[in-house]
This record gives C-alpha cells, sequence and structure tokens, in this order.
C-alpha cells in the first residue's frame, strides 16, 4: 500500500512503534547516564502521550488513558533532573557572559555546583522510575496495544484527510492558547515565581498562559510530525512553523524558570551581584520572547497550513 493510500490508523500505528521502540532502547543509556539519553527518552514518552491523546478516538474508548498516564508519570520522573541540567547549562553559559566588573567565572563555577547538586538529588528518581514495575508494565502495555491493536472502524479511513483534518484542529486549539497569552500580556497578568529550585512548571497568570501555549504547540507539530510519511512537504512545513511558535515560547518559559531560580538561591551563593544581573537578563529574555511570538504565529496561523492535499 504506497503512502497515499495508507488508512490512518496504519499510520498512527508506524508512530507509536517508532517512538516504542526508541523508548525500549534507551534504558542502558539512561542508567548510565550517557549525554543526551535522559532527554532522548523524555522526547519519546512526550510523542508517545501525544499520540495516543491526539489520535484517541482511533482506539476502542478508554484503551489508550492508562499508557497516557504512565507516560506522563515517567516522563515527570525524567523531566526534573533533564529540567535542572538544561538550565544549569543555561546559567552557566550566560554567567560566562557577564562583563568583568560581576566575576563570570566565579558566578558560572558557583552555578555549576548547584546544578550539579540539583542534578544528582534528583537522579535518583530515574533510576527508581526505570526498575519499577510500573516500567515493565508500561513497556508491556505498548506492546500488547501494538500486537494486537484496539481500532475503531475510523482508523480504516484514507490517512491523508484524517491526518490534516486532525493537523488543522491542533492548530486551532494552539490558536486559541495563543490568544489567551497574548490577551494576558496585554493585561499584564504578571510574572509567576516559576516553581521551586529550577522546576519546569509555572502556574497562574501570563506565564501560565504562555506555558499552557507552548504545550498545545508542541502538540500541534507532532502531529504534524506523525502527517510527514503521507504529506510530505506540506506537513514537514507545518511542523517547522509549530516548531518556531513552540520554540519562542519555550524561551519564555526557560527564561521564568531561570529568573526563579536566581532569585530564590541568589542570598545564599555568595555572588548575588552576579545573579541580581543574570535575573535582570532573563527577565529581558522572557520579555523578548512575548514580543516576538506574534510575528511568529501570524506564519504558522494560515487556513492553509494544515492543507496537505
Amino acid at each position: 500500500m504506497g503512502a497515499d493510500e495508507s488508512t490512518v490508523g496504519a499510520v498512527v500505528l508506524d508512530r507509536i512503534g517508532a517512538q516504542a521502540a526508541v523508548l525500549a532502547g534507551l534504558d542502558d543509556a539512561v542508567r548510565a547516564d550517557e549525554p543526551d539519553a535522559v532527554h532522548r527518552m523524555r522526547v519519546a514518552c512526550r510523542r508517545l502521550r501525544s499520540a495516543l491523546r491526539t489520535y484517541r478516538r482511533l482506539f476502542e474508548v478508554g484503551v489508550t488513558e492508562e499508557l497516557v498516564a504512565e507516560l506522563r508519570w515517567l516522563a515527570a520522573a525524567l523531566g526534573r533532573a533533564r529540567d535542572r541540567e538544561v538550565l544549569g547549562e543555561r546559567l552557566v553559559g550566560r554567567a560566562r557572559e557577564l562583563p568583568a566588573a560581576c566575576g563570570p567565572e566565579r558566578v558560572a563555577g558557583a552555578l555549576e555546583l548547584w546544578a550539579r547538586a540539583e542534578y544528582l538529588r534528583v537522579w535518583p528518581e530515574i533510576a527508581a522510575a526505570l526498575d519499577s514495575p510500573r516500567r515493565r508494565a508500561l513497556a508491556d502495555g505498548l506492546s500488547v496495544l501494538l500486537a494486537d491493536p484496539p481500532l475503531r472502524g475510523r482508523a480504516a479511513r484514507r490517512a491523508g484527510p484524517e491526518l490534516a483534518r486532525i493537523a488543522a484542529r491542533e492548530q486551532r486549539r494552539t490558536a486559541k492558547r495563543v490568544r489567551h497569552a497574548l490577551a494576558a500580556e496585554r493585561g499584564g497578568g504578571g510574572q509567576d515565581s516559576g516553581g521551586r529550585g529550577g522546576g519546569g512548571r509555572v502556574s497562574g497568570g501570563r506565564d501560565e498562559a504562555f506555558h499552557e501555549a507552548r504545550k498545545a504547540a508542541k502538540r500541534a507539530r507532532y502531529a504534524g510530525e506523525t502527517a510527514v510519511p503521507v504529506a510530505g512537504a506540506a506537513a514537514e512545513r507545518y511542523v517547522e512553523r509549530m516548531k518556531a511558535v513552540q520554540d519562542v515560547l519555550g524561551e519564555h518559559q526557560d527564561a521564568v524558570v531561570a529568573a526563579a531560580a536566581l532569585r530564590e538561591n541568589a542570598d545564599g551563593s555568595g555572588e548575588a551581584f552576579g545573579y541580581g544581573v543574570l535575573y535582570e537578563r532573563e527577565l529581558a529574555a522572557g520579555a523578548a520572547a512575548r514580543r516576538g511570538l506574534r510575528p511568529v504565529w501570524e506564519r504558522a496561523a494560515g487556513r492553509k497550513l494544515a492543507r496537505f492535499g
């Protein structure tokens, strides 16, 4: 069967199977703390969860819910270490760009020690998750789903039109979140704390609105990735533009979290002045990302973008 004749069920199962294989192949690399292994496993979790949520109506009712919950659990266990790793890399790199009067190498050294300590503090959560019965049950559940897919009748529809329709739905969902974020920015919704000690979540107000828009853009991007084997360049263009939206919103999220970590840890760092300068720079980076959202979104908002042909 050619790509243009594929059923939507077959395309989605291919996507789930490919990401399940990535997930299964990374356990040893993650245990060994190989470079980028935690990140790659976390992304595989997210892509799998997104596929199971976005295309859940292709499966019998309720079949995907437990897998989605367990993928969320595993991604969260991986995420606490990964978020601290990314945050540390960002802050150390930016510290080295500080003016000489701030003592850039001293500030970078203090941040490096803090970030490493934070990473090591949460690393045992990853080992415990990988060795847990839940991790084995998740692998078994994905295998069962792929071996005997509980598909509904709609899964037999032609892939091209269905994937385009779903991509358009995800684009509309992202548009709603982006509009909310831009309205919150105009209304001066306020900056949130960004979580404790450099975690990856925010809550409340403007920053939460931007965070929710980022998640929607990521889910839309993943829907576009699923369509690429069928729709080719048209889906690749959709992915590229949704990724651009995700990136600018991700920069905002990173700046919010970095500013919170600097504020919360400045007093005990011994480098309060340098931390303060970095804090102001992160606030400026967040403001720049908010200003950059509208033009990036305009390139992703066109109705024709999800018309894969």
